[in-house]
């Protein structure tokens, strides 16, 4: 690796399209969360800069690690979490960057790479919970761990949809590539399945409501959070943040079309769509009662993978 390699590397994990922006992005979008949501409840909301003074005096808070838990895997899990969102969303956005010096960084087999970094955040909320010391972050790291197993298929299946509309490609530039010379795989039966069974899977990784009864404060305070404190604890909230954008920037690129930023028409219909899942994120938040976990495993391993399922078989015979 060149020098010049290792640097771009570095900047494009620290700064663009890594950590500060997709950061500073997932802040916006979840004042925009909490401004529709208080709107809708006809309160006023908080200003445009909220989540960024309530990330900064988490920021200046003291540390505790609880008495008896491991410090180490304690003040780990937030951090790793963070780290494997920004890498996320660092290879996410290579396709659609295309600049030569990242040309050898990708490789066959980025879509994996994406869904394996994308479980990780979950584990590490659960890791976070487990470890603790405290019944109620237990019972939510228990919460989080069996939503995992209840999406995770669903979620899966709907993505192989476009690989397969592909003809089995799992680099993401190719199925970009495939999709700006075919069209979004949303436009054919399948993708329509795929992505229906992906926005409720969406829901739940983000652990909103209906999908939110890991933390569900009104019964586990804070679930897996209750114990952190100071930065730790800004941290798990900007791994949701960031979360809030490269969730629904994989479902763009896999089903949708992808991004394209060559002209302002193109600049807007790209911005738009990431509005648009914003805007349902937002309204099934505010619509819906929470679930119990039951409820919800249920929910995803009937509806969804039923949709998911039909989305794979109706690809594989090129419907």
């Amino acid at each position: 690796m060149t020098v010049a390699m290792a640097t771009a590397l570095i900047a494009g994990l620290l700064i663009f399209p890594g950590l500060v922006f997709t950061g500073v992005v997932g802040l916006l979008a979840s004042w925009v969360d909490r401004k529709v949501t208080a709107r809708v409840q006809w309160r006023v909301g908080p200003p445009p800069l909220q989540p960024f003074y309530d990330f900064v005096k988490l920021l200046g808070k003291e540390t505790i690690v609880p008495a008896g838990a491991p410090a180490w895997l304690f003040l780990l899990a937030p951090a790793a979490g963070v780290a494997a969102a920004a890498v996320a969303a660092f290879v996410l956005w290579l396709p659609v960057l295309a600049w030569p010096v990242y040309a050898p960084l990708q490789f066959s087999g980025d879509i994996i790479l994406v869904v394996y970094l994308l479980v990780i955040p979950s584990l590490c909320v659960i890791m976070g919970g487990l470890v603790s010391r405290n019944p109620l972050s237990a019972l939510g790291g228990s919460r989080e761990m069996k939503l995992v197993l209840a999406y995770e298929l669903p979620f899966i299946l709907a993505l192989v949809v476009p690989i397969i509309q592909s003809g089995g490609q799992v680099r993401l530039d190719a199925v970009y590539a495939y999709q700006a010379a075919h069209g979004a795989a949303v436009m054919r039966l399948s993708g329509l399945l795929a992505l229906l069974a992906a926005i409720p899977c969406l829901q739940a990784k983000l652990t909103l409501v209906p999908f939110d009864m890991p933390e569900a404060e009104t019964e586990l305070i804070a679930g897996p959070y209750t114990e952190y404190s100071g930065v730790p604890l800004a941290l798990f909230k900007l791994m949701r943040a960031m979360l809030l954008v490269v969730v629904p920037l994989l479902l763009i690129m896999l089903l949708w079309g992808g991004l394209r930023f060559d002209s302002v028409s193109n600049s807007l219909a790209s911005v738009g769509k990431y509005v648009v899942l914003l805007v349902v994120v937002t309204l099934v938040r505010n619509t819906n009662p929470r679930v119990r976990i039951d409820q919800a495993v249920r929910f995803f391993w009937t509806i969804p993978l039923a949709l998911a399922a039909a989305g794979v078989v109706l690809a594989s015979i090129g419907w």
